[in-house]
Parts: structure tokens; C-alpha cells; sequence
């Protein structure tokens, strides 16, 4: 198994960690913990791809598991802010049919022998929903020791959770359908015989 594909497979180890350190409550710096991870688990998925490109080591493995291992990482962040109450559940569930909806569409493909790659859009839409989930574990990190220094900033009003929050949390949002109609569209031969 080449490096970036490794990097994936990490990715997704990556997510567990991360869904068990946001899940404990009260364990002393899990938060803070929960956000390096998630940071750690995300710039994996700009290395594995950039390594992948420059080095010629694109794979179909690398083409199929990349983005299921990045919908498992936010998948696992949306649902997690969802139960914290950061992001609204009908968001994320919006989100998640979008991401079914493109598995799908993966596993159509596959079944007559094509690997449909990540396009630019929904890089640019993994790129959203990371930052959206980067902010929240920041604003979560503060209650902690470690990250109380930034608490002040999320009192500021246009950084608060109920603004710049929501501006992020509705950008996902569009992003992720704009990217989730556009890859239908450009794959509709795959949904011919229906």
C-alpha cells in the first residue's frame, strides 16, 4: 500500500479516535484533544491527494476510499455538532443524504467499471464543511484550559456561534448541494436506466 493510501486508511482511524474523544464527557482536555485530531485527520486528506498527484501514485483504491474516508470524518463531525446542538439536525441530515446520494452514485459506476474521482467542487465543499467543523471545535476547545485564551473571541457579536456560525453552517449547507446536484448532473448516464 503506496503512502497516500495510508494516509487515508490513517484518516479513518483518525475518525474514530476523534468520535470517542468528543463523545466522553468530562474527561479533562477531550475537546481540545477531539479538535487536534480532527485538524490532524483533515490535513491528511490535503497530503494524501497532493502526494498522490505529485508522485503519480493515484489508485483506483485511492480513488474510491479518499472520499469515503472524508465523508466518514465529517459525517462523524456534523453528527457529533448535531447532538452538542451547534448545528441544526435537518442540516446535517441534508448533508448526509448528499453524501449517501454521491456513494451511490460511486458504487453505480463501480458496478460497470468506472471510478468516479472527486470533482473540484466537492473538494471545494469538503474544504467548507472542514472549517465549519474547525470553528466549532475551537469554540468548543475554549471552555478547556488549553484554548481559554480564544474564549473571548467567540463573545465577540459577528464571531459568535449564532452568527458566524450560522453563515458557516448555511454555507456547507449550499455548498454541499450546489457540489451534490452538479456531480448528479455530470453522471446522469449513470441513472439512464431507471
Amino acid at each position: 500500500m503506496n503512502v497516500p493510501n495510508q494516509l487515508t486508511v490513517a484518516r479513518l482511524i483518525l475518525s474514530f479516535i476523534f468520535v470517542g474523544l468528543l463523545s466522553l464527557e468530562g474527561m479533562p482536555y477531550a475537546k481540545s484533544a477531539a479538535l487536534l485530531i480532527f485538524g490532524l485527520a483533515s490535513f491528511t486528506d490535503f497530503l494524501d491527494g497532493y502526494l498522490a498527484r505529485k508522485n503519480d501514485l493515484i489508485t483506483s483504491f485511492g480513488k474510491l476510499m479518499d472520499p469515503l474516508a472524508d465523508k466518514v470524518l465529517m459525517c462523524a463531525g456534523f453528527v457529533l455538532l448535531t447532538r452538542l446542538e451547534l448545528i441544526p439536525a435537518w442540516m446535517v441530515v441534508v448533508i448526509l443524504a448528499r453524501e449517501f446520494m454521491v456513494t451511490g452514485l460511486r458504487l453505480l459506476a463501480s458496478a460497470e467499471g468506472v471510478v468516479l474521482a472527486a470533482e473540484s467542487l466537492g473538494k471545494y465543499k469538503t474544504i467548507i464543511q472542514i472549517v465549519t467543523i474547525i470553528y466549532f471545535l475551537f469554540y468548543l476547545a475554549s471552555e478547556e484550559a488549553v484554548f481559554r485564551f480564544l474564549r473571548p473571541i467567540f463573545e465577540t457579536f459577528y464571531l459568535a456561534p449564532n452568527v458566524l456560525g450560522m453563515v458557516l453552517n448555511w454555507g456547507s449547507l449550499l455548498l454541499t448541494l450546489w457540489s451534490g446536484m452538479s456531480y448528479v448532473v455530470k453522471n446522469r448516464r449513470l441513472l439512464s436506466d431507471m
